[in-house]
């Protein structure tokens, strides 16, 4: 009888000592399923700056083969647009545009000639499939070489986002 008490009180003991491990386990699994389906969730969410082309490199100066930079991208909700080029440590470099409005789902394309400074003006140019190409008209000294970024800020999403990939500007 003791022994049998004993074991009942051990079996007590031990599932008084399995229950918040069991209540653990349900959390982690439940957690687990949940975090599965955020996951798949995001993966079809479209990112907020789509299709980011840039030119590699190219060299600003007479004697450059490729003479301007090249950048183009989509969004996927219509948006007023702020674009800048900055350096590797963020530090902003030139203003292209300042909150014009674009289209969702519409090539935005620029040019940049890599000079520093804020835009003084925008030169429109038809492109390719009836595209628009702008030209902004920075005057400021030509920045130095090395790699920049693309930082495009969508003013009603209060949202940045960088440039996957950096490209050079150098020189000859």
């Amino acid at each position: 009888m003791t022994s049998a008490s004993a074991r009942g009180q051990t079996g007590a003991v031990a599932t008084g000592a399995d229950r918040p491990a069991g209540v653990a386990f349900a959390l982690l699994v439940v957690a687990c399923f949940v975090a599965f389906f955020l996951t798949q969730h995001l993966k079809h969410t479209p990112t907020a700056v789509q299709s980011f082309k840039l030119t590699p490199y190219f060299s600003p100066t007479p004697s450059g083969h490729i003479k301007e930079e090249r950048i183009s991208f989509k969004l996927a909700q219509a948006d007023e647009v702020t674009v800048r080029i900055v350096t590797g440590s963020g530090a902003v470099v030139a203003t292209l545009l300042h909150n014009l409005p674009v289209e969702r789902y519409k090539q935005l394309s620029l040019r940049w000639n890599g000079r520093a400074g804020s835009e003084r003006g925008l030169l429109h140019a038809k492109g390719a499939h009836g595209s628009v190409v702008i030209t902004p008209k920075n005057i400021g000294r030509t920045a130095p070489a090395g790699e920049y970024r693309v930082r495009v800020t969508l003013r009603n999403q209060d949202r940045t986002v960088l440039s996957p990939r950096a490209f050079k500007l150098v020189r000859p």
